[in-house]
């Protein structure tokens, strides 16, 4: 079952994250980071009370959100749910009346799959790189900017 996140789920999500980033899949969050944003999160729960995988739409402008923090839990791939966060993530953006999402990822095959397309990172605004100067991965992150139009 998809739902949104609410305040008992967040430290399973950060474990999902930061596992994931352990194995260089994606950078990992703090609490503090995932406190604030809980309201952007989508979970996914298994037997009505373990959670699985996650993501965060962030709305960055007017026309503009980011796909964030996807991750499922190793022993949970390959069932769909990275798809199904996605796709809610969407529909979300269109409810919104947003036109563009991204993601900044380490699997561009995934989202090309979902109808995703690579594009240069200086086509994206530069307010969404205030982010990156912190990263421990900055300047030499091979995150690939990736963005699908809504229709």
């Amino acid at each position: 079952m998809m739902r949104k996140a609410k305040i008992s789920d967040v430290k399973e999500i950060q474990k999902i994250i930061n596992s994931c980033a352990k194995n260089n899949e994606m950078l990992p969050r703090s609490l503090n980071q995932l406190y604030e944003q809980l309201q952007n999160f989508y979970v996914v729960e298994v037997k009505g009370k373990k959670v699985v995988g996650c993501c965060e739409l962030f709305v960055t402008w007017e026309d503009l959100a980011e796909i964030k923090a996807l991750a499922v839990a190793p022993s949970y791939r390959g069932k769909g749910y990275g798809v199904a966060l996605v796709k809610k993530c969407i529909l979300t953006a269109k409810q919104l009346g947003i036109r563009r999402v991204f993601a900044l990822t380490f699997k561009p095959v995934f989202f090309k799959k979902l109808g995703f397309k690579v594009v240069p990172k200086d086509i994206l605004p530069h307010k969404i790189w205030v982010e990156c100067i912190n990263c421990p991965l900055f300047p030499d992150c091979n995150e690939v900017p990736v963005i699908k139009k809504l229709t």
